[in-house]
């Protein structure tokens, strides 16, 4: 049977192409890979069965003033570990490839923000939202705390309380309840929920009538 030999130049020819075939499979792969948002996922975010329970333990109430309130009363952000930060731990949580200087404040990386859907390579385009904002704990029974108490409130990273989120949606927010003010992207407004109603219930704040309306309205939404 004959054998068919091929030439030096058609046997190169096919080794370049399978190279190049196999580089931009790789190429087209760390594209996929590097696109992909980071997704910001606060700590302890309950299921909707226990989400509800939640709400139906919380006090309702009228709700109090801001009379005295200041952000000094809610010391923030306090060291967490070495030079970090909460805002600089909160950012290298919820981001992906995030890279610190020696003073670790974020110099690159990438952050999603779940409230609105946007991805940002900037740390300066981002906030820390204190999802129970702090002048409405104030407002909800944290006028009543140590400064200690309300220190740790600010600073929590143990209930999902804080988020990285695209900053003029944040300052957009201020510090509206649900009943007022909810996340643009309509999928996260479950998410949103369980994670208010948690940090309340956690905190023991209480919460007033058209606040747990909304609230609920938004955690039927949920499916599990």
């Amino acid at each position: 049977m004959p054998v068919t030999r091929q030439s030096p130049r058609t046997s190169l020819r096919r080794q370049a192409f399978t190279a190049a075939a196999t580089m931009a499979l790789v190429g087209t792969y760390l594209l996929a890979v590097d696109a992909a948002p980071a997704l910001a996922t606060p700590p302890g975010i309950p299921s909707k069965a226990t989400a509800q329970s939640q709400l139906n333990a919380l006090t309702v109430k009228s709700e109090g003033s801001t009379s005295g309130y200041s952000r000094d009363l809610f010391p923030h952000w306090i060291t967490i570990s070495g030079t970090c930060n909460t805002r600089e731990t909160v950012l290298k949580r919820d981001g992906t490839s995030v890279v610190t200087d020696s003073s670790c404040a974020a110099v690159s990386g990438r952050w999603y923000s779940p409230y609105d859907g946007a991805t940002w390579t900037a740390a300066s385009d981002v906030d820390i939202d204190h999802v129970v904002p702090l002048a409405e704990a104030w407002r909800s029974g944290a006028n009543a705390w140590t400064t200690s108490r309300r220190q740790s409130f600010a600073n929590d990273l143990s209930h999902p309380q804080l988020i990285a989120v695209t900053d003029n949606v944040n300052q957009a927010k201020g510090d509206q309840d649900p009943s007022t003010w909810q996340p643009p992207l309509s999928s996260y407004r479950c998410t949103y929920s369980k994670m208010w109603i948690t940090v309340k219930y956690s905190w023991g704040l209480s919460l007033q009538s058209s606040e747990k309306s909304a609230l609920q309205s938004m955690l039927n939404t949920c499916s599990s």
